[in-house]
């Protein structure tokens, strides 16, 4: 007969149950949902609402860029689109939240 033997604790040492099980079993998953938020979810929300305040806050004047790499001077804007001038007698219409930058205000 071929013996066999199992690990088991010492008498003494009893596996944690009740909240200690609970705190060993989740607090890993706890500490990455925080790092999760805080490298991820936190830094995304401030740039949203960083762009958002930028969409904003265009006016007349603005020389701005664009998704697609158009350089223009706004001349008007509307609900959600941006007229920019993009060469003597060339205006075009876009979208607000095709701007993605805002350079600087042309004199």
């Amino acid at each position: 007969m071929i013996d066999v033997a199992y690990a088991q604790a010492p008498a003494g040492a009893a596996a944690p149950s009740g909240p200690e099980q609970f705190l060993f079993t989740f607090a890993p998953l706890i500490a990455i949902a925080f790092i999760f938020y805080f490298m991820i979810i936190r830094p995304q929300q401030r740039k949203q609402k960083e762009t958002e305040r930028m969409l904003a806050a265009i006016k007349k004047g603005d020389r701005v860029l664009t998704s697609g790499g158009m350089f223009g001077t706004v001349v008007g804007t509307k609900d959600q689109v941006v007229v920019l001038k993009v060469a003597d007698d060339v205006k075009v219409e876009f979208s607000r939240q095709s701007i993605v930058q805002v350079q600087a205000k042309s004199e």
